[in-house]
């Protein structure tokens, strides 16, 4: 039976949206809304889904509320809960990916799940469109699925690929990617996504699939470069970020070199660990890549031994989402930090304007006050301006102007 909240009129929709209140779907759901779509907003999340419902955001997406305010206002989106209350009519966009398991290995598990609710209720020809990042192979995977199924839909790779947080405002400029393997397919996915975006680049479906992966595991191989110069100049006493501003100077060869930093989160990471899943574990960047972006915080840990007192300070963590202005921690290694910083210092405290889901959160004056030293985690623009109270702060970003700041 369909949801109880809706009935057959309601659930007509241009669009229906598979995981649409998730962080994979939402800005998806707010670009079709505001292009004056109508959208089933389709999610198993009944609590995300009433967030949205009330004109409330279950996670920080910038630009986002006005946009839902007014698609509530205009009556643009419908909210369903369960696979046999997707919209009998329209494309549908499955906001769901693949995952690698805790040993690099390739694991469908979550989006054949998917499938199979959702076989049932699935009328033939209507376009499906693979939203989420997957493993090279997987858009052909499903078109065989399908059709071994009985099923003859064309099924299309459109991945997103803005920044998590501004994808409502990204999505305008971000050329869309259609891997598709017939004219078909490609055809129809143009025209759906044609409200929205303003420039298509057509491949084969695993060429977007690579195009997807390639561009955030080569950005979080950049990452872990500039991690290793920063080190490597660390244990000499020199100033990596000095040296930095040397390299790029008037030089437009070095001017894409990023600054230091913590990185992580479920695009960077997890797209990288992806492509290692695909390559047999022969992705030996990957390998290299990891060990210096997560083994980033265990230098800094151990640079602190040696120059404090750390068994007797308290520990104060400014930012605990896994990037600025962002309220997601999903393999932040801010949470590596403070696993790490238990084992030796007497207490750590964390705090973040952003996150809601962590019990542990204090509010940011607490934490500076009760802190012996600080470490900025995440750079988020509110600590630009924060009274540190003359405490030291470890800042790998060289983001703080303050003259405490521990290089």
């Amino acid at each position: 039976m369909p949801d109880a909240r809706v009935d057959g009129d309601q659930l007509v929709a241009d669009v229906t949206v598979i995981g649409g209140a998730s962080r994979d779907g939402l800005a998806t759901v707010l670009a079709f809304a505001n292009a004056g779509l109508r959208v089933n907003v389709n999610d198993a999340d009944a609590a995300a889904t009433e967030m949205l419902r009330s004109g409330r955001l279950p996670f920080v997406e910038h630009g986002g509320t006005q946009i839902l305010a007014d698609a509530l206002d205009g009556k643009r989106l419908v909210f369903t809960n369960s696979p046999q209350a997707i919209s009998p009519t329209g494309p549908v966009i499955i906001a769901v990916g693949t995952d690698v398991d805790e040993f690099d290995n390739p694991d469908r598990e979550r989006l054949t799940r998917c499938l199979e609710n959702l076989l049932p209720h699935l009328t033939d020809d209507r376009l499906v469109v693979l939203r989420a990042g997957v493993l090279p192979g997987t858009t052909d995977w499903v078109a065989a699925y399908l059709r071994d199924r009985g099923f003859s839909n064309p099924v299309v790779f459109c991945p997103e690929r803005v920044v998590q947080g501004y994808g409502v405002r990204e999505n305008e400029w971000v050329p869309q990617l259609v891997g598709s393997a017939t004219a078909q397919g490609e055809e129809k996915a143009i025209a759906l996504f044609a409200p929205v975006v303003s420039e298509f680049v057509a491949l084969t479906p695993i060429e977007a699939e690579f195009a997807r992966l390639f561009n955030n595991a080569y950005r979080y191989i950049d990452i872990a470069a500039t991690n290793e110069f920063y080190l490597i100049a660390r244990s000499a006493g020199v100033d990596y970020h000095r040296v930095l501003l040397g390299m790029q100077h008037n030089n437009p060869r070095a001017r894409n070199i990023p600054n230091p930093g913590f990185a992580a989160g479920p695009n960077l990471l997890l797209d990288t660990q992806k492509v290692t899943a695909y390559a047999g574990h022969k992705f030996g960047l990957s390998r290299a890549a990891t060990m210096i972006n997560e083994g980033i915080v265990l230098h800094i840990v151990a640079d602190l031994l040696g120059r404090f007192d750390i068994p007797n300070m308290t520990i104060g963590l400014l930012g605990m989402a896994f990037k600025a202005e962002s309220d997601d921690i999903r393999a932040s290694l801010s949470y590596k930090f403070k696993k790490v910083l238990k084992l030796h210092a007497r207490n750590v405290l964390t705090t973040d304007p952003y996150v809601t889901s962590d019990p542990d959160i204090l509010p940011l004056h607490e934490v500076v006050e009760r802190s012996d030293l600080l470490v900025l985690c995440t750079p988020h623009a509110c600590y630009r301006s924060v009274d540190l109270q003359s405490k030291p702060v470890v800042d790998v970003w060289r983001f703080l102007s303050d003259g405490n700041l521990i290089r």
